[in-house]
């Protein structure tokens, strides 16, 4: 189970390093502080710098001083671990996650993804909205899918629409295809 640093209490500027790491599903981009993954997504680099930028967070240097080192670990542990996933090696991430770029309720909703809906398995929004106690809030809980700053790490593309439909995801919906035949054992490419 991935460890989440709440970024409740954060104060001032802390500093980043990027990453991009090809994927089978396209690029995925990374950020990540000394302590922790703070981004995995698809946006592109612009757009995850102006969402760092907003939360107080800057991208620094790689060159090992004041920090560069550790970020560098956390990116170099992330895409291991994700390159060991998207090729069927590991089923559960062990990161260090922050989610300093989550709204308090999107926070809330991400971190119960893992528990809620294990690996090889889907469940609804509405079934997310209600475990969350929440039951008339499944709207809610697709917006808050739809901004996790950690995807794939924190599996939002384990949520499908009520008939079972591939709805709503960052990556778009074929990469939300390829990652659920990956955990039912039947890889596919994306697109296919």
């Amino acid at each position: 189970m991935p460890r989440s640093a709440s970024a409740a209490g954060r104060t001032g500027a802390s500093d980043v390093s990027l990453t991009v790491l090809p994927t089978p599903l396209g690029d995925l981009r990374l950020a990540a502080t000394a302590d922790a993954l703070v981004y995995c997504g698809f946006q592109p680099l612009a757009d995850v710098r102006a969402r760092l930028a907003r939360t107080g967070l800057r991208e620094a240097g790689q060159d090992g001083q004041d920090g560069g080192g550790a970020r560098r670990a956390v990116l170099d542990q992330a895409c291991a671990q994700l390159d060991a996933y998207l090729t069927g090696r590991l089923r559960s991430f062990g990161l260090p996650l922050d989610l300093c770029l989550a709204t308090p309720f999107s926070r809330e909703t991400v971190s119960s993804l893992e528990a809620f809906v294990p690996y090889g398995s889907t469940a609804t929004y509405g079934a997310l909205a209600r475990a969350l106690d929440r039951p008339r809030a499944a709207r809610a809980v697709g917006t808050a899918l739809g901004a996790n700053p950690l995807c794939v790490v924190l599996p939002c593309h384990r949520i499908v629409g009520s008939t079972g439909t591939l709805t709503g995801y960052a990556g778009g919906v074929d990469a939300k295809k390829y990652l659920l035949a990956l955990e039912a054992g039947g890889h596919q490419g994306v697109g296919g």
